[in-house]
C-alpha cells in the first residue's frame, strides 16, 4: 500500500500538479476501489484554501472520502459524521494540527520549491487509509 501512496502523490504533484485535498481524495478512491463522481472531484479543487492557512487539504480530502465512502457503504449520516469528528481528532492528535499553516511551516511564497508536502502527504495518505480500515471497517 505504500509503494502505491508514494508513487501516486509523486505523479499527482508533479505530473498533475494536482493539490493535496484531490491527491488524498483520489488516492483513497483508488485504494478502496471506488468510483468517484466526477461533480466531487471538482468540488474538491474549491478546497485548495490551505494556501491561505486554514484546513489543511489533507484533512479536507480524507473527510471527503469518508463522506462519500461513508455513504456509498450505507452509513447514516450521523454515523458519517462522528467518523469524521473521529479523524480529525486523531489526526490532530498524530501530526500536531489540522491547520495547513502549522502543518506548513514554510508556508507558501514564490521561492519555495515546488511540492513541499509531498513527504507529509504520502504519511498522511497512509495514516488516512488506516483509520479508514480501523474505524469503517473496510480493508483496502
Amino acid at each position: 500500500m505504500q509503494e502505491l501512496i508514494n508513487v501516486r502523490v509523486h505523479d499527482y504533484y508533479w505530473d498533475e500538479d494536482l493539490s493535496c485535498a484531490v491527491t488524498t481524495l483520489k488516492i483513497l478512491s483508488e485504494l478502496f476501489y471506488t468510483e468517484l463522481h466526477p461533480q466531487v472531484v471538482e468540488a474538491a479543487f474549491g478546497l485548495n484554501a490551505g494556501r491561505f492557512g486554514s484546513q489543511c487539504g489533507l484533512v479536507e480530502g480524507a473527510l471527503l472520502f469518508i463522506g462519500s465512502y461513508g455513504s456509498y457503504r450505507n452509513m447514516n449520516k450521523e454515523k458519517i459524521t462522528a467518523i469524521c469528528h473521529e479523524f480529525c481528532r486523531k489526526f490532530q492528535a498524530h501530526f500536531g494540527s489540522l491547520l495547513c499553516n502549522e502543518l506548513r511551516t514554510q508556508g507558501f511564497s514564490p521561492g519555495n520549491p515546488p511540492h513541499l508536502c509531498e513527504n507529509i502527504t504520502k504519511q498522511a495518505v497512509a495514516f488516512s487509509a488506516q483509520f479508514i480500515v480501523e474505524e469503517m471497517g473496510m480493508a483496502c
